[in-house]
C-alpha cells in the first residue's frame, strides 16, 4: 500500500496508460502482458487504454490486445469507439494555442499541434520528430507556419531533451493557462497542454460511463504526472514501479517497473483478485 488507503473490492474495468505503463522501452506487448489481458476479459474485466498519443499511435496496441472497447487519445483530448469513430472531442481555445505557443517558442522547445487525426510539425527531421514517428508508426503533416491552424487543436506537445526546463513550463504554463488547459508531462521530454476537461480523469469517467461502470469499480495504472488525475479517480489506484513520488502518493499500490512486466504483475497481484464474483 502507499498513500491511500481503502481500495476498491471488486473491479470491472481497467483503464491503462500505454508508454511507460503497457509497454517498455521496446515499445512492444510482451507475451506477459498478452496473457494479462486475455486474464481480465476471461475474468469479465474490461479494458480500455488512454494515452497522450493520438489515436493513430494507439492502433497497433488496439489491435494486438484484440480490444473491441473505446479509447481516450490525446490525454483524454478524444474518445474514440473501436472503429475509430470521434464519440467526443475537446479542444483548446485558439489563443490558448497560441499563448501555449508562443512560450514554448521562446524556450527553444519543438512545438506540434494534434487537431483530430492530424500531428502537424514545423520540422520532421527535429529529433523528437524521428523518435516519435518510429515509436508510433505515424507520419508528421509538416507545415511552414502553424498559424492557420490554432483553430480546432485538441493537444500541443512541447519535446525538448531539457528536462528540468520541461518541469518549469510544465509549473509556469499551468498558471498561465489555469482555468483555460491541462498541464501535464506525459515523459521527462514531452509536456502535453489540452482543452482544460480534457485530462485521464476525465477519459476515465467517460470511458466508464460509455461502459456502464462505477468509477468505484474502475482501476487506472500509470506511471507520469498526467495519470494522476485519473489516479485520483480511480476505486483502485495503481502506479508503476519507476514512478516518482508525486505519481505514488495517489495510488493504493506500487507494482514492478515497466521494464519488469509491471503492468501484468499488477493486473495479476492486484486486480484479478477483485474479479466480479471473486471472494
Amino acid at each position: 500500500m502507499t498513500g491511500r488507503e481503502n481500495p476498491a473490492a471488486t473491479v470491472r474495468l481497467v483503464v491503462s496508460d500505454v508508454d511507460g505503463t503497457l509497454i517498455g522501452k521496446d515499445k512492444a506487448l510482451t507475451p506477459a502482458v498478452l496473457a494479462a489481458a486475455k486474464a481480465l476479459h476471461e475474468a469479465g474485466i474490461a479494458l480500455c487504454l488512454v494515452s497522450s498519443r493520438a489515436i493513430e499511435g494507439m492502433t497497433q496496441y488496439l489491435r494486438g490486445l484484440g480490444l473491441e472497447t473505446p479509447s481516450a487519445a490525446l490525454n483524454g483530448g478524444l474518445i474514440v469507439a473501436p472503429d475509430g469513430t470521434i464519440l467526443s472531442s475537446l479542444v483548446l481555445p485558439p489563443d490558448a494555442t497560441s499563448a501555449a505557443f508562443d512560450v514554448l517558442h521562446v524556450h527553444g522547445v519543438d512545438t506540434w499541434l494534434f487537431r483530430g487525426h492530424e500531428w502537424l510539425v514545423l520540422d520532421r527531421a527535429a529529433p523528437y520528430v524521428i523518435h516519435e514517428e518510429h515509436s508510433v508508426h505515424v507520419a508528421a503533416k509538416e507545415v511552414p507556419d502553424f498559424r492557420p491552424y490554432f483553430e480546432g487543436v485538441g493537444k500541443i506537445t512541447g519535446a525538448s531533451a531539457d528536462y528540468p526546463l520541461i518541469v518549469r513550463l510544465e509549473s509556469e504554463l499551468g498558471t498561465l493557462l489555469q482555468g483555460v488547459a491541462s498541464v501535464h508531462r506525459s515523459s521527462d521530454y514531452y509536456l502535453d497542454i489540452t482543452q482544460k476537461d480534457a485530462n485521464k480523469g476525465y477519459a476515465a469517467k467517460a470511458l466508464a460511463a460509455r461502459l456502464g461502470v462505477d468509477l468505484s469499480e474502475v482501476a487506472c495504472i500509470g506511471d507520469m504526472s498526467n495519470d494522476v488525475p485519473m489516479l485520483r479517480e480511480a476505486g483502485l489506484a495503481i502506479a508503476m514501479g519507476q514512478s516518482k513520488e508525486d505519481v505514488r502518493q495517489h495510488a493504493h499500490f506500487v507494482t514492478a517497473p515497466n521494464d519488469d512486466d509491471g503492468w501484468a504483475k499488477a493486473m495479476r497481484d492486484f486486480v484479478l483478485p477483485r474479479a466480479p464474483g471473486r471472494k
